[in-house]
């Protein structure tokens, strides 16, 4: 049952993916892309990482895609005309791209495919998710923790330099 219902979410999950990509109107892009947020909440739950799950909601559906939608709506993108001619020379290099992406990527993941045969699955007894996560993270991926947070606040300082008034 757990699998069908896995099988179902994905698939769900995947075509309001598309939909985000291939509608044309701002606002149906938004809502499907809270759609597909909340999806791959529902496949953390089923894959036991309820932490996931409720960060992606809180954050990413909550704040992030809401923040998004009212931009839209204030801004009126509705009104801005869009190209009536779907450009097909345009699709079908795209097509052509993203094939040719899949066929060389391909082989490159597949080496990279987690083994579980014959490796012991960490011993997490009592600890709940949010301690294992924490643990990883400062632990095996401090470093790139680190160089994210650098990241962020020299975004931060861009932005505010930007966004600054200047004095005349």
């Amino acid at each position: 049952m757990e699998t069908i219902l896995f099988y179902v979410l994905a698939v769900v999950t995947l075509i309001s993916a598309a939909c985000v990509v291939f509608l044309r109107r701002p606002l149906h892009n938004v809502l499907f892309m809270i759609l597909t947020m909340i999806g791959l909440a529902t496949l953390f739950i089923l894959l036991h990482a309820e932490f996931l799950a409720m960060v992606q909601i809180i954050v990413y559906a909550g704040a992030v895609m809401v923040l998004f939608l009212f931009v839209i709506m204030l801004l009126n993108l509705e009104e801005i005309s869009l190209p009536k001619e779907p450009r097909p020379l345009r699709w079908g290099f795209g097509v052509i791209l993203a094939l040719a992406l899949v066929v060389v990527l391909f082989p490159i993941f597949s080496h990279f495919t987690p083994s579980v045969m014959g490796k012991a699955a960490p011993a997490t007894g009592n600890v709940s998710n949010i301690e294992l996560i924490g643990t990883e993270l400062f632990t095996t991926y401090l470093l790139p923790f680190e160089i994210a947070s650098i990241l962020l606040l020299a975004a931060i300082i861009g932005t505010v330099v930007i966004g600054r008034k200047l004095k005349n």
